[in-house]
């Protein structure tokens, strides 16, 4: 969907869209319930990748650098730092915000 109806992005424009429509689908629920399986960690992580192609400036570049140039971070990486963020709330007994 976001292909077809936004056919020029820079790279500005492609984080506002990622961020708001399409990252919050791959995290859903993902502290109750994460991946564990490699093949449902790849499948998110695929999603992630498709979707970075979506930015022209980005195509021609390795997964990693088009992370770097867009400045994402891996699925994997998001959820382990949430994780961490989960633990020390525990830890230090603070109060849950959100």
């Amino acid at each position: 969907m976001v292909r077809r109806i936004f056919k020029h992005l820079d790279i500005d424009d492609f984080q506002i869209i990622y961020k708001t429509y399409i990252r919050p689908h791959l995290e859903y629920c993902i502290q109750a319930w994460p991946p564990h399986l490699v093949k449902d960690i790849d499948i998110l992580e695929n999603v992630q990748k498709v979707a970075t192609n979506l930015a022209p400036k980005s195509r021609k570049s390795s997964y990693p650098a088009r992370l770097q140039k867009l400045g994402l971070t891996t699925l994997k990486d998001r959820r382990e730092r949430g994780d961490m963020i989960e633990i020390y709330k525990l830890l230090t007994d603070r109060k849950r915000t959100d």
